[in-house]
Protein backbone atom coordinates (compact mmCIF):
# COMPACT_ATOMS: atom_id res chain seq x y z
CA UNK A 1 0.00 0.00 0.00
CA UNK A 2 1.32 3.71 -0.81
CA UNK A 3 1.59 6.04 2.24
CA UNK A 4 -1.88 7.34 3.25
CA UNK A 5 -2.52 10.08 5.58
CA UNK A 6 -5.20 10.57 8.24
CA UNK A 7 -7.21 13.46 5.67
CA UNK A 8 -6.93 10.21 2.96
CA UNK A 9 -8.41 7.77 4.98
CA UNK A 10 -11.26 10.41 6.32
CA UNK A 11 -12.14 10.99 2.78
CA UNK A 12 -12.14 7.07 1.58
CA UNK A 13 -14.68 6.96 4.65
CA UNK A 14 -17.07 9.91 3.49
CA UNK A 15 -16.71 8.78 0.10
CA UNK A 16 -16.83 4.90 -0.10
CA UNK A 17 -18.13 3.68 3.37
CA UNK A 18 -21.37 2.11 1.84
CA UNK A 19 -19.72 0.74 -0.83
CA UNK A 20 -19.35 -3.22 -1.14
CA UNK A 21 -15.96 -4.75 -2.24
CA UNK A 22 -16.62 -8.68 -3.11
CA UNK A 23 -13.64 -10.59 -2.46
CA UNK A 24 -13.22 -12.17 -5.58
CA UNK A 25 -9.76 -14.17 -6.83
CA UNK A 26 -8.57 -11.23 -8.04
CA UNK A 27 -9.62 -8.90 -5.55
CA UNK A 28 -8.21 -11.06 -3.05
CA UNK A 29 -4.77 -10.96 -5.14
CA UNK A 30 -4.89 -7.53 -5.35
CA UNK A 31 -5.00 -6.69 -1.42
CA UNK A 32 -3.33 -9.27 -0.67
CA UNK A 33 -6.02 -11.03 2.12
CA UNK A 34 -4.59 -13.73 3.40
CA UNK A 35 -7.97 -16.30 4.11
CA UNK A 36 -6.13 -18.70 6.09
CA UNK A 37 -6.46 -16.60 8.89
CA UNK A 38 -9.36 -15.02 8.89
CA UNK A 39 -12.19 -16.18 10.77
CA UNK A 40 -15.27 -15.27 13.59
CA UNK A 41 -15.09 -15.20 17.04
CA UNK A 42 -17.87 -15.05 19.40
CA UNK A 43 -17.75 -15.64 23.43
CA UNK A 44 -14.02 -17.26 23.31
CA UNK A 45 -15.33 -19.41 20.30
CA UNK A 46 -13.65 -18.87 16.72
CA UNK A 47 -14.21 -20.28 13.23
CA UNK A 48 -13.28 -19.96 9.72
CA UNK A 49 -15.30 -17.99 7.47
CA UNK A 50 -15.49 -16.72 3.92
CA UNK A 51 -15.41 -13.04 2.97
CA UNK A 52 -18.33 -12.77 0.36
CA UNK A 53 -17.72 -8.93 0.50
CA UNK A 54 -17.27 -6.11 2.95
CA UNK A 55 -18.21 -2.11 2.72
CA UNK A 56 -16.70 0.31 5.85
CA UNK A 57 -20.07 -0.34 7.79
CA UNK A 58 -21.00 -4.03 7.36
CA UNK A 59 -20.02 -7.53 5.91
CA UNK A 60 -21.57 -10.58 4.01
CA UNK A 61 -19.84 -13.65 5.41
CA UNK A 62 -19.86 -17.46 4.27
CA UNK A 63 -20.15 -19.90 7.74
CA UNK A 64 -20.40 -23.34 8.56
CA UNK A 65 -23.22 -23.45 11.44
CA UNK A 66 -22.16 -26.68 12.61
CA UNK A 67 -21.69 -27.14 16.15
CA UNK A 68 -22.24 -24.65 19.09
CA UNK A 69 -22.28 -22.10 16.55
CA UNK A 70 -26.10 -21.37 16.58
CA UNK A 71 -26.37 -21.22 20.26
CA UNK A 72 -23.13 -19.56 21.15
CA UNK A 73 -24.30 -16.81 18.69
CA UNK A 74 -27.71 -16.55 20.39
CA UNK A 75 -26.40 -15.80 23.61
CA UNK A 76 -24.53 -13.57 22.76
CA UNK A 77 -27.22 -11.61 20.90
CA UNK A 78 -25.47 -11.65 17.44
CA UNK A 79 -23.05 -9.82 18.70
CA UNK A 80 -19.25 -10.45 17.44
CA UNK A 81 -15.64 -9.92 15.82
CA UNK A 82 -14.71 -10.50 12.53
CA UNK A 83 -11.13 -11.00 12.36
CA UNK A 84 -9.04 -9.26 9.18
CA UNK A 85 -5.87 -10.24 7.82
CA UNK A 86 -3.63 -8.96 4.86
CA UNK A 87 -0.44 -10.21 3.64
CA UNK A 88 2.34 -7.26 3.73
CA UNK A 89 5.04 -7.96 0.94
CA UNK A 90 7.93 -5.62 3.27
CA UNK A 91 6.90 -7.00 6.37
CA UNK A 92 7.11 -11.07 8.01
CA UNK A 93 3.78 -10.70 9.87
CA UNK A 94 0.21 -10.14 7.89
CA UNK A 95 -2.03 -6.69 8.94
CA UNK A 96 -4.38 -8.53 11.47
CA UNK A 97 -7.27 -6.40 13.58
CA UNK A 98 -10.80 -7.41 14.51
CA UNK A 99 -13.97 -5.26 13.50
CA UNK A 100 -16.88 -5.77 15.92
CA UNK A 101 -19.83 -6.01 14.14
CA UNK A 102 -23.47 -7.82 14.69
CA UNK A 103 -25.37 -10.45 12.41
CA UNK A 104 -28.57 -8.91 11.00
CA UNK A 105 -29.56 -11.16 8.45
CA UNK A 106 -28.94 -15.54 7.76
CA UNK A 107 -30.23 -16.89 4.31
CA UNK A 108 -29.15 -20.53 3.06
CA UNK A 109 -25.63 -20.53 1.10
CA UNK A 110 -27.61 -23.28 -1.16
CA UNK A 111 -29.06 -26.76 -0.77
CA UNK A 112 -25.95 -28.75 -2.00
CA UNK A 113 -24.64 -27.04 0.98
CA UNK A 114 -27.01 -27.12 4.17
CA UNK A 115 -24.20 -26.37 6.79
CA UNK A 116 -23.12 -23.00 4.75
CA UNK A 117 -24.74 -20.37 5.76
CA UNK A 118 -24.90 -16.28 4.76
CA UNK A 119 -24.54 -14.09 7.09
CA UNK A 120 -24.85 -10.03 6.95
CA UNK A 121 -23.06 -8.17 9.11
CA UNK A 122 -23.39 -4.71 10.38
CA UNK A 123 -20.27 -3.46 11.94
CA UNK A 124 -21.02 -1.75 15.50
CA UNK A 125 -18.26 0.85 15.03
CA UNK A 126 -16.20 2.42 12.36
CA UNK A 127 -13.59 -0.09 11.27
CA UNK A 128 -9.63 0.25 11.83
CA UNK A 129 -8.10 2.60 9.60
CA UNK A 130 -5.82 -0.25 7.73
CA UNK A 131 -9.46 -1.74 6.36
CA UNK A 132 -10.56 1.38 5.15
CA UNK A 133 -7.45 2.53 3.30
CA UNK A 134 -7.33 -1.06 1.92
CA UNK A 135 -10.82 -1.03 0.44
CA UNK A 136 -10.73 2.99 0.04
CA UNK A 137 -7.09 2.81 -2.36
CA UNK A 138 -9.32 -0.45 -4.21
CA UNK A 139 -12.63 1.72 -4.71
CA UNK A 140 -10.51 5.18 -5.45
CA UNK A 141 -8.30 3.21 -8.70
CA UNK A 142 -12.12 1.88 -10.01
CA UNK A 143 -13.25 4.86 -10.11
CA UNK A 144 -10.05 6.79 -11.50
CA UNK A 145 -9.51 3.89 -14.04
CA UNK A 146 -12.37 5.44 -15.82
CA UNK A 147 -12.14 9.13 -14.57
CA UNK A 148 -9.24 9.15 -15.63
CA UNK A 149 -8.60 6.21 -18.01
CA UNK A 150 -6.39 8.29 -20.78
CA UNK A 151 -4.26 10.32 -18.36
CA UNK A 152 -0.49 8.75 -19.36
CA UNK A 153 2.63 8.24 -17.13
CA UNK A 154 5.73 8.11 -19.31
CA UNK A 155 8.20 5.69 -18.45
CA UNK A 156 11.52 6.71 -16.41
CA UNK A 157 13.40 5.04 -13.94
CA UNK A 158 12.03 7.30 -11.41
CA UNK A 159 8.31 6.12 -12.39
CA UNK A 160 9.19 2.55 -13.23
CA UNK A 161 10.26 2.52 -9.93
CA UNK A 162 7.35 4.18 -7.78
CA UNK A 163 5.11 1.82 -9.45
CA UNK A 164 7.26 -1.09 -9.31
CA UNK A 165 8.06 -2.58 -12.33
CA UNK A 166 11.30 -3.93 -12.69
CA UNK A 167 12.41 -2.29 -16.58
CA UNK A 168 11.13 -0.76 -19.42
CA UNK A 169 11.87 -3.53 -21.46
CA UNK A 170 9.17 -5.86 -22.26
CA UNK A 171 7.91 -8.61 -24.30
CA UNK A 172 4.17 -7.66 -26.53
CA UNK A 173 2.58 -11.26 -27.81
CA UNK A 174 0.83 -10.22 -30.86
CA UNK A 175 -1.53 -12.51 -32.17
CA UNK A 176 0.64 -15.20 -29.90
CA UNK A 177 3.87 -14.05 -31.25
CA UNK A 178 6.64 -12.60 -28.87
CA UNK A 179 8.09 -9.63 -29.84
CA UNK A 180 10.48 -7.67 -27.83
CA UNK A 181 9.62 -4.11 -26.77
CA UNK A 182 10.35 -1.31 -24.65
CA UNK A 183 7.66 0.96 -22.83
CA UNK A 184 7.14 4.39 -23.27
CA UNK A 185 3.75 5.42 -21.16
CA UNK A 186 1.48 3.60 -20.00
CA UNK A 187 -2.69 4.12 -18.58
CA UNK A 188 -4.82 2.78 -17.15
CA UNK A 189 -6.54 1.72 -20.72
CA UNK A 190 -3.73 1.15 -22.26
CA UNK A 191 0.05 1.28 -23.38
CA UNK A 192 2.41 2.77 -25.80
CA UNK A 193 5.37 0.43 -26.95
CA UNK A 194 8.53 0.37 -29.18
CA UNK A 195 8.52 -2.88 -30.94
CA UNK A 196 10.57 -3.94 -33.72
CA UNK A 197 8.35 -5.21 -36.43
CA UNK A 198 6.48 -4.36 -39.61
CA UNK A 199 3.09 -2.18 -38.84
CA UNK A 200 1.23 -3.65 -41.17
CA UNK A 201 2.01 -7.10 -39.54
CA UNK A 202 0.70 -5.43 -35.71
CA UNK A 203 -1.92 -2.96 -35.96
CA UNK A 204 -5.52 -4.08 -35.57
CA UNK A 205 -3.80 -7.10 -34.02
CA UNK A 206 -4.83 -8.76 -31.04
CA UNK A 207 -1.73 -8.19 -27.92
CA UNK A 208 -0.52 -9.05 -24.63
CA UNK A 209 1.62 -7.19 -22.25
CA UNK A 210 3.76 -8.26 -20.57
CA UNK A 211 4.77 -6.49 -17.26
CA UNK A 212 7.28 -7.79 -14.70
CA UNK A 213 6.39 -6.56 -11.47
CA UNK A 214 8.13 -6.06 -8.18
CA UNK A 215 7.29 -6.31 -4.47
CA UNK A 216 6.02 -9.18 -4.93
CA UNK A 217 7.76 -10.17 -7.59
CA UNK A 218 4.84 -11.78 -10.54
CA UNK A 219 4.71 -11.29 -13.87
CA UNK A 220 1.65 -10.04 -15.26
CA UNK A 221 -0.17 -10.46 -18.87
CA UNK A 222 -2.63 -7.67 -19.84
CA UNK A 223 -5.06 -8.01 -22.96
CA UNK A 224 -5.35 -6.02 -25.47
CA UNK A 225 -5.19 -4.42 -29.15
CA UNK A 226 -2.90 -2.24 -31.13
CA UNK A 227 -5.06 0.20 -32.37
CA UNK A 228 -2.42 2.48 -34.20
CA UNK A 229 1.20 3.06 -34.73
CA UNK A 230 3.77 6.37 -34.83
CA UNK A 231 6.92 5.66 -37.43
CA UNK A 232 10.24 5.83 -36.39
CA UNK A 233 12.23 8.33 -38.38
CA UNK A 234 14.90 6.75 -40.83
CA UNK A 235 13.69 3.10 -39.68
CA UNK A 236 11.18 0.93 -41.24
CA UNK A 237 11.75 -2.21 -38.91
CA UNK A 238 10.27 -0.41 -35.72
CA UNK A 239 7.68 2.10 -34.27
CA UNK A 240 5.87 3.15 -31.52
CA UNK A 241 2.64 1.28 -31.48
CA UNK A 242 -0.24 2.18 -29.09
CA UNK A 243 -2.18 -0.67 -27.11
CA UNK A 244 -5.64 -0.38 -25.90
CA UNK A 245 -6.28 -3.07 -23.23
CA UNK A 246 -9.67 -4.95 -22.83
CA UNK A 247 -11.23 -2.84 -20.29
CA UNK A 248 -12.95 -5.24 -18.31
CA UNK A 249 -10.01 -7.85 -17.96
CA UNK A 250 -7.55 -5.06 -16.81
CA UNK A 251 -6.04 -6.88 -13.55
CA UNK A 252 -7.11 -4.98 -10.62
CA UNK A 253 -3.22 -4.95 -9.07
CA UNK A 254 -2.02 -2.62 -12.34
CA UNK A 255 -5.17 -0.53 -11.23
CA UNK A 256 -3.22 0.08 -7.73
CA UNK A 257 -0.02 0.78 -9.04
CA UNK A 258 -1.31 3.42 -11.87
CA UNK A 259 -3.72 4.84 -9.15
CA UNK A 260 -0.94 4.80 -6.48
CA UNK A 261 1.77 6.62 -8.98
CA UNK A 262 -0.98 9.35 -10.21
CA UNK A 263 -2.24 10.14 -6.56
CA UNK A 264 1.52 10.51 -5.42
CA UNK A 265 1.91 12.80 -8.87
CA UNK A 266 -0.79 14.26 -7.64
CA UNK A 267 -0.07 15.24 -4.22
CA UNK A 268 3.58 16.60 -5.01
CA UNK A 269 1.94 18.38 -7.81
CA UNK A 270 -0.38 20.79 -5.51
CA UNK A 271 3.16 20.71 -2.71
CA UNK A 272 4.40 22.43 -5.69
CA UNK A 273 1.96 25.09 -6.48
CA UNK A 274 1.75 26.18 -2.74
CA UNK A 275 5.24 27.05 -2.32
Amino acid sequence: MSITTSQQIARYYEQFSTVDVTFTKEVIKATLLYPKQVFMKCLGFQWPCIVYASSMIGAKLVVNRQGNFSETVRKANNVIQLRFSFLRPDKADPLTFFVGAKITGYSPYGPEKPDLTFLTLQYTQRPPDGLIEILGELLEANVNSQKRKEERVTITADSLRKIGIKSKESTVLIQGIPRRGIIRDLSFSGAKVVIFGIAQFIVNREAILKLELEEPEELMAIPGKVVRFEPVEGRNDIAAFAIQFVEDQVPMKYKLRINNYLKTFRVKAADISDE
